[in-house]
């Protein structure tokens, strides 16, 4: 996921004003990170192919993949090496990632273009409003996070994304039996997420209750092997939502 630890959001893409006026709490901030040349080329060559205009409407996988192979949907892709390296390992399945840092679809969309990968689309927008209005209930196969900002400070905690509502939301998009998978790196936050998910009586824990789970086919990083060689942890959560 990428944001920074600040208390200022801005006006971050698709942020709505509430009731009141004022705006709501976000998981993320976006960065003012510089596009390389690269990116922005890719932007500008790649972004009519694969990134997918927010509509506060319905999608219809069908006709953005051109098939129907089972949707795997990956909320904050950061830089997107794991997203573009799970497609081309599994082309029998679409990927959407969302993402709101530019630098990180640039760089996905350069990587998409290099490798002449087909099964993956972009949506540059607040991940909360795209699964509350771009995807019905039980549509989705597969929804992934990846190392989501722990925001680290107690006062920030208000700001983690994976709490109950928003766990809730991506329950209610998971079809009978799709596959919710989380990782993150901070161990405070991994004990929060074992807590909320299985908090969820219509989500199943693959490793058993109260246990975390292998990486599965997430690919691991080269951050994350470096990390585990100093003995740094990294703590995967794979939940399966209940038949009804």
């Amino acid at each position: 996921m990428t944001n920074n630890l600040s208390d200022h959001t801005g006006d971050e893409p698709g942020a709505r004003a509430t009731g009141s006026g004022r705006r709501p709490i976000r998981s993320y901030v976006v960065r003012g990170g510089r596009l390389t040349t690269s990116q922005q080329r890719a932007l500008e060559s790649y972004s009519a192919d694969y990134v997918v205009p927010f509509h506060a409407a319905p999608l219809n996988p069908g006709e953005l993949f051109g098939n129907n192979q089972p949707l795997v949907v990956e909320i904050g892709f950061g830089m997107g090496d794991s997203l573009l390296a799970m497609a081309k390992e599994q082309a029998d399945k679409n990927f959407l990632g969302i993402e709101v840092h530019k630098p990180g679809i640039g760089k996905l969309l350069l990587g998409i273009a290099e490798q002449g990968i087909s099964n993956i689309r972009i949506i540059n927008h607040d991940a909360r409003e795209v699964m509350e209005s771009c995807f019905g209930a039980g549509t989705v196969d597969g929804i992934q996070v990846f190392f989501p900002d722990p925001w680290h400070k107690k006062r920030h905690h208000k700001r983690r994304l994976i709490q109950t509502p928003f766990v809730n939301l991506l329950v209610s998009r998971l079809k009978p039996g799709g596959m919710l998978h989380l990782a993150t790196d901070w161990e405070p936050y991994a004990e929060q997420l074992l807590e909320v998910l299985e908090a969820n009586d219509r989500l199943r824990n693959c490793a058993g209750t109260g246990n975390y789970a292998t990486p599965g086919d997430r690919p691991v990083t080269k951050f994350e092997r470096r990390g585990r060689k100093l003995g740094h942890g990294v703590w995967d959560l794979r939940f399966t939502r209940c038949t009804d």
